[in-house]
C-alpha cells in the first residue's frame, strides 16, 4: 500500500519539525509542491500567525548551533542567507561580538596544539580561523595569546 502524498502544509509543519526555518527557507523549500497560485503564501502566513514561523527563534537556534564553532561575520552571513531582518541580524550579530575572543580561542585550541612556530604555520593558522568568520584583529589577539601561552 503507498503512502499519499503529503500536503503543502503537512510538508511546511515536517521541515519545521527538524529545526526552525524561516519564511524564505520555507519558500524557497516548498515552491516546487505548490498546486495553485498563493496557496504556499496562505500556508504560511497561517503558520506564522500561529507562531510555528518566528524568526527571533531562528536566529537564536543558529547561534545556540553554530556559534560555538563561528564567528560573527559567518553568523551573519547564515542569517542573512535565510532571509531575516537586517536589524535582527545585527542585534544577534552585536550579541555574539562580546563573546568573540573566547570562542575563537576556543576553536583554535580545539584544532591546534601549539603556536604556530614559521609564517608558513601562522598563515595556516590565520586562514582556519578566517575561514570560521572571526575577523582580522581577532585573530591577531588568538595568536598572540597562543604565543603568550605557549
Amino acid at each position: 500500500m503507498r503512502a499519499s502524498p503529503l500536503s503543502l502544509k503537512g510538508r511546511a509543519l515536517r521541515l519545521l519539525s527538524g529545526r526552525e526555518h524561516s519564511r524564505a527557507e520555507l519558500e524557497r523549500k516548498l515552491a516546487a509542491h505548490e498546486e495553485e497560485p498563493g496557496q504556499l503564501r496562505r500556508i504560511l502566513d497561517d503558520l506564522q500567525a500561529k507562531g510555528f514561523i518566528d524568526h527571533q527563534r531562528v536566529a537564536e537556534s543558529v547561534i545556540h548551533r553554530r556559534g560555538a564553532q563561528l564567528g560573527a561575520m559567518r553568523i551573519r552571513q547564515e542569517l542573512q542567507a535565510k532571509g531575516l531582518d537586517a536589524e535582527l541580524v545585527a542585534q544577534a550579530v552585536q550579541a555574539l561580538r562580546a563573546t568573540e575572543l573566547e570562542r575563537a580561542l576556543a576553536v583554535w585550541h580545539r584544532k591546534f596544539e601549539h603556536p604556530p612556530t614559521d609564517a608558513r604555520e601562522r598563515g595556516k593558522h590565520q586562514r582556519f580561523l578566517a575561514a570560521r568568520g572571526f575577523d582580522g584583529e581577532i585573530i591577531r589577539r588568538v595568536l598572540a595569546a597562543s604565543r603568550e601561552a605557549g
